[in-house]
């Protein structure tokens, strides 16, 4: 009984927001914005926050004592990561939506076991956002008791914040620096592939623009798929989504 329910109430949701969208384009516009803001604010504010925690911890109170360790999204915002990065993606209607924010300072020198808890610490932001998406899997069972408007626009929080912290997780996790994938492999290397991959870092970002956005619109051109990105997070977002919504009983909402 319940899932057919739950189809129901899904349909329900998304042809409310069909007719917001239907109102008047100012409507649709402050619709979209409230539903995908909050959640990526929320998504790279708390991966942070969990960097620094999980830091401190093992003995590097540095973003602590630089009050980083702070879930006011205010001291996490980097301009790009967190606002044109996810515009850009909007606008170029990129398979998948994500964001960053200012990274927290880690001093791992001060950390008590330097190679092994580097790990912990950089696993702790995309472990925070698949732990958010669990959370997010389990409060959308509350979204149909909510009255009137509020229901459907907490739906769609909840729905893209799920979405947002698993791509989150899974794009973070890609074994490149300055991503946190990159410094756990780093962490887990022997020392001369460790320093070699280490010194990539420099070069990280340059080479996440060129993937995102230069290889994709290289191969338009060339009328091939080079969206190598989208090959590389698609699968394996698929498969954390479908675990999590399992996990949650959250699946008939996506029926």
């Amino acid at each position: 009984m319940w899932p057919r329910q739950w189809r129901s109430l899904t349909r329900f949701f998304r042809q409310r927001k069909r007719c917001a969208v239907n109102s008047s384009s100012l409507s649709y516009i402050l619709f979209e914005a409230s539903i995908w803001v909050l959640p990526v604010i929320i998504a790279v504010t708390f991966h942070e926050v969990a960097h620094g925690v999980v830091a401190n911890w093992l003995g590097d109170d540095t973003a602590y004592r630089l009050g980083r360790v702070n879930f006011n999204p205010l001291r996490h915002i980097d301009p790009f990561g967190t606002i044109v990065l996810p515009a850009l993606l909007l606008l170029i209607r990129a398979p998948f939506l994500f964001g960053y924010a200012k990274p927290v300072p880690v001093n791992f020198a001060r950390l008590g076991h330097p190679k092994r808890d580097m790990v912990w610490v950089a696993a702790a932001g995309p472990g925070m956002n698949i732990l958010l998406a669990l959370v997010s899997g389990l409060l959308i069972h509350l979204a149909p008791w909510l009255p009137g408007v509020i229901g459907p626009w907490v739906f769609h929080n909840l729905e893209n914040s799920l979405i947002i912290n698993v791509v989150l997780a899974v794009f973070n996790m890609l074994p490149l620096p300055p991503l946190d994938g990159g410094r756990v492999l780093v962490g887990l290397l022997p020392l001369r592939p460790a320093r070699a991959l280490a010194g990539l870092e420099r070069w990280g970002m340059f080479i996440l623009i060129a993937v995102l956005f230069i290889l994709p619109m290289l191969g338009r051109e060339l009328h091939a798929d080079l969206n190598v990105m989208a090959w590389l997070i698609g699968w394996p977002a698929e498969k954390l989504f479908e675990g999590i919504i399992w996990l949650t009983g959250s699946s008939g909402f996506f029926d």
